[in-house]
């Protein structure tokens, strides 16, 4: 699930650049924040630091700046160890091929926390060390034991406002709902969250949905496909989707949801009723080579409230730490995930029941809608 949205955050932020809203002197002054006033310079090299290095494998481009920025320098800053930003993706079979060959060159990884979950099972992984950790820094209940939350989206009902007057959905009942709301519907492909939005409009109560009665699911997404118009594999196409009026309605990430309400001048609007929260997190490979204690330190260093304020203004990431959301600006905070306003109206999904079920799930899902 974090690829791909990763990868998104990745073309809004190249987007925000293109329209001139984030320049090279603004992301200058995000890092100098995080770094007290020193001087800004990427650090991309391979160089290690007299304290040593630690490799941190994140999805690439502009991501490996902003990381660097809110994380990387001043980490090198506090400990002297260097952090070199690996773009090149931690795929599940990414890390385990790490982890098999005997002599990985990861050390921390931005991976999906049910994917360290079953990793950290197997023994690829190592626990997260809630001793230099701080646990009462994440929000509860996200603190898993081979993974640790550092930000957060959501998958959100976005919808046409010019198509239904006055009228506005409540809820995922209302999106499931052709008669009360017409027109056609737009799904995530890869099934993170549909099940949820499913069980949700077929009366599920949002405190029973685990674990996920996938059969109800699933019957309840076949019996819907001919409402579907598309199934959504990255955020530009689901906003597309609305954007051109092909769809009424659409389950999308609330990045993008943000963003096309802006783009359309509020005619496209979102809610965050009966959001569906995913979180992401950073894990540790087993046996790394820039030491299990370093790579602990680094995760507790991204904790820091200023640090995932960064990530937020670069990324659109909602912070892990509830201490950073006084810090966002007033007008930010309604884009904010989780922030007390929304986060009450959402549900999380639940990671340890993704970590068991995720792929047999998916591999029925793809069936279905593509049948």
């Amino acid at each position: 699930m974090n690829e791909a949205f990763q990868k998104d955050c990745l073309e809004i932020l190249a987007g925000k650049v293109e329209k001139g809203e984030i320049t090279r002197r603004r992301f200058a002054q995000l890092a100098a924040m995080v770094l007290g006033g020193a001087p800004f310079v990427l650090n991309t090299g391979s160089a290690r630091a007299d304290g040593g290095q630690l490799v941190f494998v994140n999805w690439g481009g502009d991501a490996i700046k902003a990381y660097d920025a809110a994380y990387g320098q001043a980490f090198q800053k506090e400990t002297g160890i260097t952090v070199k930003e690996d773009g090149s993706g931690p795929t599940e079979g990414g890390i385990t091929a790490q982890f098999k060959s005997g002599k990985p060159t990861w050390d921390i990884v931005d991976a999906d926390p049910f994917s360290a979950i079953s990793l950290g099972k197997q023994g690829m992984i190592e626990p997260i060390d809630y001793k230099t950790v701080d646990k009462s820094k994440m929000r509860p209940g996200f603190g898993w034991d081979y993974a640790a939350s550092t930000y957060f989206f959501s998958y959100v009902i976005a919808y046409d406002a010019s198509k239904f007057g006055d009228k506005a959905p409540t809820g995922m009942a209302d999106f499931f709902d052709v008669k009360k709301f017409p027109g056609k519907r737009s799904l995530y492909k890869w099934g993170a969250g549909m099940w949820e939005a499913a069980l949700l409009a077929d009366g599920v109560a949002p405190e029973k949905l685990y674990p996920l009665d996938l059969k109800r699911a699933h019957d309840k997404i076949a019996a819907f496909k001919d409402n579907v118009v598309s199934y959504w594999g990255g955020g530009a196409e689901s906003q597309q989707v609305l954007l051109n009026g092909d769809a009424s309605m659409a389950l999308i990430w609330s990045t993008r949801a943000s963003l096309i309400e802006q783009d359309s001048n509020g005619q496209i609007k979102f809610i965050w009723d009966q959001g569906l929260i995913s979180p992401g997190a950073m894990a540790v490979i087993k046996n790394n080579p820039g030491g299990k204690d370093n790579a602990m330190k680094f995760i507790a260093s991204a904790q820091d409230p200023k640090k995932q304020l960064v990530m937020f203004d670069m990324l659109g990431q909602g912070p892990a730490n509830p201490a950073t959301d006084t810090l966002i600006a007033p007008d930010k905070r309604r884009i904010n995930p989780v922030d007390p306003a929304n986060i009450s109206k959402q549900i999380a999904l639940d990671m340890n029941w993704y970590a068991d079920n995720y792929g047999a799930a998916l591999d029925t899902y793809t069936k279905i809608i593509s049948g």
